[in-house]
């Protein structure tokens, strides 16, 4: 294979003591997770906020997807709670290159998610300050939403155009569709439902993981 692919789970919840058993779960098979946050303004759903994970002692390294919108005003809160890494949306804010000089000047990573509708062409002249591009591959909002394939060839262009960047894909990743995925180029797969729903989400990890690695270009 000409490089690792990493499968990271999302864990998506509105109640804080599922928040806590689920990153209990996580921890067992994996040492880094993706927390999504929505605001119930920028995508329908509301989750837990910063806070409730601040509340936790985890061993986790971790990273933050924020479905909210004014992403800038959470990013001190979420440096202070351990994040490694903020991805925000572009179409949270009028300012997406104000949000990544932010994060970036608080000392954590920067990764830019676009929703299926976004074309690449809006995103191109950030993608020299960004750490990766996250491709939600489900209109975001709602836990084991519809997989929309048609991103796969977004995905497939941008491969082409900016070999060298981190490229991650969140929504409705399942056993059935993870191959093709993997085959896309991307770097990052980010799975919820198809962890966390299943009566074993560590062997469920652990099977995803392995079909993305043996279909991994």
């Amino acid at each position: 294979m000409s490089k690792n692919i990493r499968t990271v789970p999302a864990i998506l919840t509105d109640d804080p003591r599922t928040l806590e058993k689920l990153v209990r779960q996580t921890e067992t098979f994996t040492g880094y997770a993706q927390f999504d946050i929505m605001d119930g303004q920028f995508v329908p759903s509301r989750s837990v906020t910063c806070e409730h994970i601040t509340r936790l002692t985890m061993k986790l390294t971790w990273e933050a997807h924020l479905m909210v919108l004014k992403p800038e005003t959470h990013l001190e809160n979420f440096r202070k709670a351990g994040a490694q890494k903020i991805v925000f949306h572009y179409e949270a804010t009028p300012s997406p290159p104000e949000v990544i000089s932010l994060v970036r000047n608080l000392g954590m990573e920067v990764g830019l998610a676009v929703n299926p509708e976004t074309p690449i062409s809006t995103i191109t002249p950030l993608v020299n300050d960004l750490d990766s591009v996250l491709f939600l591959s489900v209109n975001p909002g709602f836990y084991g939403a519809r997989f929309i394939p048609e991103v796969l060839d977004k995905i497939v262009a941008f491969r082409s155009a900016y070999p060298g960047m981190e490229i991650g894909i969140d929504g409705g990743i399942k056993e059935g569709n993870i191959a093709e995925i993997a085959r896309t180029g991307v770097d990052v797969i980010y799975i919820g439902s198809a962890i966390f729903l299943q009566p074993q989400p560590g062997e469920s990890y652990r099977r995803l993981t392995a079909l993305a690695e043996a279909n991994t270009p």
